[in-house]
């Protein structure tokens, strides 16, 4: 069975017809960057964060990798719009496989 990720990715291709790639944080945007911030501006970008329970401190830091992890995520999504790309921010507030289920069927809707 796909993966929740991949449904939705191919619910997005399927639906408007368009070539998609999936990339995964933080910092995605560091291995891909030429192909998401270069190049013509044709580039949907959907960039979904989630909200963790469990967070852990950075050793001999001041901050936790949540807090990381968030601060990697607003940076790639800055890079983009400084960029004019076209981009949608989601962020799982809770359950994030619920919320990847129901974001999903939403996208799928679309077709």
């Amino acid at each position: 069975m796909a993966s929740r990720r991949t449904l939705i990715r191919h619910a997005v291709r399927d639906a408007k017809r368009v070539a998609t790639s999936l990339g995964f944080g933080p910092r995605f945007l560091h291995s891909t960057g030429q192909l998401h911030k270069g190049g013509p501006n044709t580039l949907l970008a959907l960039q979904i964060t989630d909200k963790t329970d469990q967070d852990l401190v950075v050793p001999e830091t001041g901050y936790s990798f949540a807090s990381l992890i968030e601060a990697q995520a607003l940076g790639d999504y800055q890079a983009l719009k400084q960029r004019k790309r076209r981009v949608l921010r989601i962020t799982i507030e809770r359950d994030t496989v619920t919320g990847l289920k129901k974001l999903g069927d939403l996208l799928s809707s679309l077709t």
